[in-house]
């Protein structure tokens, strides 16, 4: 790859993150950080990196489970038969991310966005059953833990029929 397509991916991301008002850094030269707002997951970072022939996309989805790993990894696993552009995986910390890599010759405004968009909906829309099937004891401890308080379990909602 030549340093103008490097270049020209560059000023496709800074021109579509500053149409769709994303906010980003640009750490370095083709390290870009952009915040994705949700809605379960109120926000999921995404990391963009603009590499010799590909354009990688990093998402950070949840830490690693306290519980039942082989029934999350097991569900992680058939969701990304499904998936477009990026796939789950896991580091050795066992976190769990969304990854991938496209060809800088495939990035244009269109697929940038429809890229975005996949991390978006994937972490959005997964993050609460990655959560009830990893960490239902720590959500049940939570419950106890705020009503003998007396405090709020708003944002505990989502997991009601965890409640003890």
């Amino acid at each position: 790859m030549t340093d103008t397509t490097a270049a020209d991916v560059r000023r496709t991301i800074i021109d579509t993150l500053e149409a769709s008002s994303l906010a980003y850094t640009e750490h370095q030269t083709g390290v870009f950080e952009v915040t994705l707002p949700g809605e379960r997951k109120l926000q999921t970072t995404c990391r963009l990196d603009i590499g010799r022939h590909a354009l990688g996309i990093h998402a950070f989805v949840a830490r690693n489970p306290d519980e039942n790993h082989q029934v999350v990894y097991r569900w992680l696993l058939e969701r990304n038969l499904k998936m477009f552009g990026v796939a789950f995986a896991v580091d050795t910390a066992g976190d769990i991310y969304l990854d991938g890599r496209v060809p800088l010759e495939s990035v244009t405004p269109d697929e940038l966005d429809r890229l975005l968009g996949s991390v978006l909906t994937y972490a959005d829309e997964s993050f609460n059953t990655i959560l009830e099937l990893g960490f239902a004891s720590s959500i049940r401890k939570e419950w106890q833990w705020r009503e003998s308080r007396g405090e709020s379990t708003r944002n505990l909602d989502a997991f009601k029929h965890l409640k003890p």
